[in-house]
C-alpha cells in the first residue's frame, strides 16, 4: 500500500473542512435568531474550559482572551496567522477549499 502524497493529503483535508465548515453553517441556519442572540449573549466573553469571564490582553502586539482562572487562551479569527508571523495563510488556505 502507497502512501498519498501530500496533495491528496491536502485535498482531502480539504474536503473534510468544507464538510465541518456546512455543517456548521446548516446549525446555524436552523437556529433562530432569538436563540443565536440567547448564546450570544450567555457565552460572549466566557472560558469555554471554566465559564469565568475572559480579559483582553496584550501579547507580542495581538490582542488576546486569556481566563486568569484556568489559564486558558482564546484567539479570534486572523490572531493565529498575526501571532505565528504568517499573516493571511490560513485565508489562502481556506481560499483552495473553496475553489
Amino acid at each position: 500500500m502507497t502512501r498519498p502524497s501530500e496533495n491528496e493529503e491536502e485535498f482531502f483535508l480539504r474536503q473534510e473542512l468544507e464538510k465541518h465548515r456546512e455543517a456548521v453553517q446548516q446549525k446555524q441556519a436552523e437556529l433562530e435568531e432569538s436563540e443565536r442572540d440567547r448564546l450570544k449573549e450567555l457565552h460572549f466573553m466566557r472560558c469555554a474550559k471554566c465559564g469565568a469571564e475572559l480579559q483582553e490582553v496584550e501579547f507580542r502586539g495581538v490582542k488576546i482572551d486569556k481566563c486568569f482562572s484556568c489559564g486558558g487562551v482564546y484567539l479570534d479569527d486572523g490572531e493565529l496567522e498575526q501571532l505565528a508571523g504568517r499573516p493571511g495563510w490560513f485565508d489562502s488556505m481556506l481560499k483552495a477549499f473553496k475553489s
